[in-house]
C-alpha cells in the first residue's frame, strides 16, 4: 500500500458529452472504482472533439497527478481523434499496434465484417503505448506513461477498468459513514464546521434532500484514519442528540 494515496483526473472527450446528447456514466463509476482501490480522484474535465482542446488537457492532468483516465474518442469515424492527440501531447509518433492489428483482424474475421481502413483507425496507437484489452468488443484501449486512454462505451470502459487495475499503484482505502439528520443544513452548520475544524483529516460532507417529513441532511464522513473517523463520528452522533433535544432537528437516525 502506498503511505501517501496516489492521485487521479478523469478527462472526458467527446462533442456528444457537452451538447447533452449522452449523459455521461462513465465519470461515477472511475470514482467508485479508484474509491475502493485507495486512489484520489481530484479533478474531472469534459473536452470537445478538437486536438488541441485534448493535448492542452492531457498534458495540464499527466504532470499534475499520479494517473489519467481518459475516455472516448477512440473509435473509427473522423472525429475520433483521442489517440492523434495524446500522441501530440507526448511528442512521439502514431501508427498502427501490430498487436492490435492481429487482436482486430481475427475479431473481424469471427464476425464477418470487413477490416476496412476506418476500422484499422482503431489499432492506432502512439509510439511505446502499452494496450489496454478490451474483453466486450476487442478494440483496445492503450496506456502511455501515467495516460489510460480508454473507450466512451460504458461497458466497454468498465470491462477496460478491470484491465487496468493491476497496474495500478494503491493507496489505503477510504472508510465512509453516514448519518441522517432530520432537518436542513442551516440547523447543522456550526456545530458541524466545529467538528471538521478538530478533525482535519476526516473529510465531512453535508447533502441535503427532501424527506415525506420535510427536509433533511445527509452527513457523511470519509477518512483514511479509522481512529479518527470513529471519534468524529460519535461527536457527530452527540451534535444530533442536542439538536432533536432543544428542538433544533426532528430527529437523527
Amino acid at each position: 500500500m502506498a503511505q501517501q494515496a496516489p492521485t487521479a483526473a478523469v478527462l472526458l472527450i467527446g462533442d456528444e458529452i457537452l451538447s447533452g446528447r449522452t449523459k455521461d456514466k462513465n465519470l461515477g463509476f472511475i470514482a467508485d472504482y479508484l474509491t475502493v482501490l485507495g486512489i484520489d480522484l481530484k479533478e474531472a474535465r469534459v473536452v470537445p472533439d478538437i486536438e488541441d482542446e485534448i493535448v492542452q488537457a492531457v498534458n495540464a492532468l499527466r504532470h499534475r497527478y499520479t494517473y489519467v483516465f481518459t475516455t472516448g474518442g477512440i473509435g473509427p469515424t473522423h472525429d475520433d481523434i483521442t489517440a492523434d492527440a495524446v500522441a501530440k501531447a507526448f511528442g512521439v509518433a502514431i501508427d498502427h499496434h501490430p498487436e492490435a492489428v492481429e487482436i482486430l483482424l481475427a475479431h473481424f474475421k469471427t464476425i464477418g465484417r470487413e477490416p476496412n481502413e476506418a476500422r484499422l483507425r482503431m489499432a492506432r496507437t502512439p509510439t511505446g503505448a502499452s494496450l489496454i484489452a478490451n474483453p466486450v468488443s476487442k478494440a483496445p484501449g492503450f496506456q502511455i506513461g501515467n495516460v489510460f486512454v480508454m473507450a466512451g462505451i460504458p461497458k466497454v470502459m468498465n470491462a477496460m477498468m478491470e484491465e487496468v487495475a493491476p497496474r495500478l499503484e494503491r493507496g489505503a482505502p477510504v472508510i465512509s459513514q453516514t448519518i441522517t439528520i432530520q432537518g436542513g443544513e442551516g440547523d447543522v452548520a456550526k456545530p458541524l464546521k466545529e467538528i471538521q475544524d478538530r478533525f482535519p483529516q476526516v473529510v465531512i460532507g453535508s447533502y441535503p434532500f427532501e424527506s415525506p417529513q420535510g427536509f433533511a441532511t445527509n452527513l457523511v464522513l470519509r477518512s483514511r484514519d479509522q481512529a479518527a473517523l470513529a471519534t468524529a463520528m460519535n461527536e457527530v452522533r452527540q451534535m444530533a442528540v442536542e439538536l432533536t433535544k432543544n428542538g433544533k432537528v426532528r430527529g437523527w437516525s
